[in-house]
């Protein structure tokens, strides 16, 4: 069995525990594929970093290929129709990260809600007792205190959804499958969802039906002076839309671990506000899911669905209908 690894090799010498294994292991590095050089391994199986492109001019020139699977969640930028026609699985990891994606959207609300970022800066320029000051004539907002909307309830929502209980703010939810019966929330229709919260998270998949979701006439339906959490994928929102929600107070806050394109482009528009709203946004650079237990069930999964496809067994977390 040849696998070839198109990820970052000092992460699977990290954490992965493949002692034993008999496979032939091609490592190629997580930069741009070059996809001559991808087919010219004859691997049976591609494990991909998640936001690699493999297309179908790499699916269909590989007779011998049996399973492309993404490192992470996301498997977009994998061709699943023509890995479908060519009889080779994609699988992901649906749920792996779900705790610490779910600590990082608790993460960026606090960080606003308690102006984190700009207390730090005012504290590193001598401003500590300016910053204390402020809060004498507004104080900050407890999370408890304000209604949470969760769009998406897959793993990382429901997840979400127990860390919110403890800190006793009002929860409700949508989903693509309407009222799951999900406990500690209340189902309801999305525009209710954008009108009514103070915080709204994306917690969705990107599908042509959820891509630029968050867009001029979305945010207008919003309360005004909500916050937007985007911990999910970047096509999810329009940039520019969210940039002028901030500038309108439409928003008052934007907490994401996710822009377009990738690496991060500082001439991003969220990354262009005025100085005076730059403390508006929270964000970090796409590590809410990257951490040692995420890495340690991802390459234990893999394994698992690398030693199925030798014995014929059934895989986990297929995604392409196979």
């Amino acid at each position: 069995m040849k696998v070839a690894l198109l990820l970052n090799r000092d992460n699977f010498e990290t954490y992965s525990d493949w002692d034993g294994v008999e496979w032939e292991l091609i490592h190629m590095g997580n930069g741009v594929p070059n996809p001559d050089e991808v087919i010219a391994t004859g691997a049976d199986v591609l494990v991909v970093d998640a936001v690699m492109k493999i297309g179908s001019d790499i699916i269909l020139s590989m007779p011998g290929l049996k399973l492309v699977h993404s490192q992470g969640v996301a498997f977009n930028a994998i061709d699943i129709d023509a890995a479908r026609s060519a009889g080779v699985y994609v699988c992901n990891h649906a749920g792996v990260n779900a705790y610490p994606v779910a600590e990082h959207v608790v993460l960026l609300m606090l960080s606003l809600l308690r102006k984190f970022r700009q207390f730090e800066d005012m504290i590193y320029s001598g401003g500590q007792m300016e910053a204390k000051t402020s809060c004498f004539k507004k104080g900050l907002t407890e999370l408890g205190r304000l209604k949470v909307g969760i769009v998406g309830c897959g793993a990382i929502g429901r997840v979400l959804t127990s860390m919110l209980k403890p800190f006793g703010c009002k929860i409700c939810y949508f989903d693509v499958l309407g009222d799951i019966g999900l406990k500690d929330a209340e189902y309801t229709p999305l525009e209710q969802l954008y009108s009514s919260c103070d915080i709204v998270t994306l917690n969705v998949p990107v599908t042509p039906e959820t891509e630029g979701m968050i867009n001029s006439g979305t945010l207008a339906l919003f309360k005004p002076g909500a916050i937007l959490i985007n911990t999910a994928r970047c096509e999810l929102i329009d940039p520019e839309a969210v940039a002028s929600a901030l500038k309108s107070g439409i928003l008052s806050g934007f907490g994401t671990d996710v822009l377009a394109p990738e690496p991060y482009s500082m001439d991003n528009p969220l990354l262009n506000l005025p100085e005076e709203l730059r403390y508006r946004i929270s964000i970090s650079p796409h590590v809410a899911g990257i951490t040692e237990g995420t890495f340690v069930r991802e390459y234990e999964r893999i394994r698992r669905n690398i030693e199925a496809i030798e014995c014929g067994q059934k895989l986990e977390c297929v995604v392409n209908g196979l």
